[in-house]
């Protein structure tokens, strides 16, 4: 937050509902008489609504929709057995329909699933991109010297992110941060494009899939690759031509 230091703590108590009565009450007081404090607790509130927003809701694929009203047609479909076992196969044939429903809807948990995940992902990316700016936080360490943000990184993490520097193509590097996504510390490695900022948000790489090119809206443009073990997320609002050159560089330079 870009407010007091002494009071950016409190104040991210007080927006996330954490404060006692009478610690609020003090916030209050200071809010009242305080223009930083009040401006930032206003940035805060604004992103807080943005990233909870109706429209950041992911909906299943139609085709999901189509699988399971077939199988509840199957289900409530007339049987007509033969005349002996009527019971049983009447049983039967609505056990089977019951195991093709539990069956679709598990298929649509499985596929609906990891797009949420990603839907998800995608917006904490882009609320880590907007709050660096908001909250006047874009870098930990200033520089752009690559050779001093990567051992910067050394000790803070459990891996060593690679960092590039690309100021001889258009993309100096600014410094890097700490952040916090899908529930862990990630590196942040900051780069300008003229007046734009890219956040490249980098993680060892796992198992879980993601579209290469994701747009949220809002004019911010999301790629993602993995490369040498890494997973890169590079976030920005930069045109997306420019933003697939940064990504192109990047791969290039990065070792294998």
């Amino acid at each position: 937050m870009s407010g007091c230091a002494d009071w950016d703590a409190r104040l991210q108590g007080f927006i996330d509902g954490e404060l006692d009565a009478a610690h609020a009450a003090e916030v209050e007081a200071h809010l009242a008489t305080c223009a930083a404090c009040s401006a930032a607790l206003e940035q805060a509130s604004t992103l807080r609504t943005a990233i909870r927003a109706p429209s950041a809701r992911v909906a299943a694929p139609d085709r999901l929709a189509v699988r399971l009203d077939a199988a509840v047609r199957a289900a409530s479909a007339p049987q007509q057995p033969r005349a002996a076992g009527v019971r049983e196969r009447a049983f039967w044939g609505l056990g089977g329909a019951l195991v093709a429903v539990a069956a679709c809807a598990v298929l649509a948990f499985g596929v609906a699933l990891p797009a949420y995940r990603t839907a998800a992902l995608e917006r904490e990316l882009v609320a880590g991109h907007v709050r660096s700016q908001l909250a006047g936080h874009l870098t930990d360490v200033l520089t752009s010297d690559q050779h001093v943000v990567k051992p910067w990184f050394g000790g803070k993490l459990d891996y060593s992110p690679p960092v590039v520097d690309l100021a001889d193509q258009g993309f100096p590097l600014v410094g890097g941060r700490l952040d916090y996504i899908g529930g862990r510390n990630v590196a942040a490695i900051v780069y300008r494009r003229g007046r734009h900022v890219i956040n490249l948000f980098v993680w060892p790489a796992g198992a879980g899939l993601a579209p290469a090119e994701a747009h949220p809206g809002d004019g911010y443009t999301l790629l993602h690759w993995t490369r040498a073990g890494m997973t890169f997320w590079a976030v920005s609002d930069v045109n997306q031509a420019d933003l697939r050159t940064f990504q192109q560089l990047l791969e290039a330079r990065t070792p294998t």
